[in-house]
């Protein structure tokens, strides 16, 4: 973490999955694309002391891009899934494995069709007019750098940003960190930050 870093007040604990997921304190987690330790998934989401804190399994065969988010004990926290036939890049995020509509709690999409920087809009379940984004993500998926924002403001609520490190270079794969400001839900973030490499990946057309 940066040091000399102040952190905004956020107005309440931002709880989007869960509570428990919100610490009164900065998070910086690590997150891992193909982590080789794992025997199965596609991340590994590792707290600043190595842990394994989330992982992230694929659902594969499925007739949508479907991903699992499961807890450090295996347990699925929520399930995101691409909408089919959607030209934002539409992906729907569900509790637990659920994928029924009463489930929704939020959905992500691009901000507009053309974009030469990412700008992702983030709705909650609630807001089914969408005419204002409840967070954004803004920033370069090819730096690895990003921001995300409260609503359309400018509150900063988590920033990611490329992790060079003897282990990152070791494993050979992408290695980047994130920090979750105080009070805000981190497993919200964690699922924020695999859209947007979902949406990245898809757009290169990379596997």
């Amino acid at each position: 973490m940066m040091t000399g870093t102040s952190y905004p007040a956020v107005a309440g604990p931002v709880a989007v999955i869960s509570p428990q997921f919100c610490a009164g304190y900065p998070v910086d987690l690590t997150i891992v694309r193909k982590l080789m330790t794992l025997s199965e998934g596609s991340f590994g989401v590792t707290d600043a002391n190595g842990n394994i804190m989330f992982r992230v399994k694929g659902k594969l065969f499925s007739l949508h891009d479907r991903r699992v988010l499961l807890d450090a004990s295996g347990v699925p926290v929520i399930t995101f899934q691409q909408k089919l036939l959607s030209a934002h890049r539409r992906w729907q995020v569900f509790r637990g494995e659920s994928t029924d509509a009463k489930d929704l709690l939020f959905s992500v999409k691009k901000s507009s069709l053309i974009q030469l920087k990412t700008k992702l809009d983030v709705f909650l379940a609630g807001n089914s007019r969408e005419e204002v984004c409840d967070f954004k993500i803004e920033g370069s998926w090819f730096e690895r750098s990003c921001v995300i924002y409260a609503g359309n403001s400018t509150n900063i609520i988590a920033q990611m940003h490329r992790k060079h490190s003897a282990q990152s270079i070791l494993l050979g794969k992408d290695t980047f960190g994130v920090t979750v400001y105080p009070n805000v839900d981190y497993a919200f973030i964690v699922a924020l930050v695999v859209i947007l490499e979902e949406i990245n990946e898809d757009r290169s057309g990379s596997d």
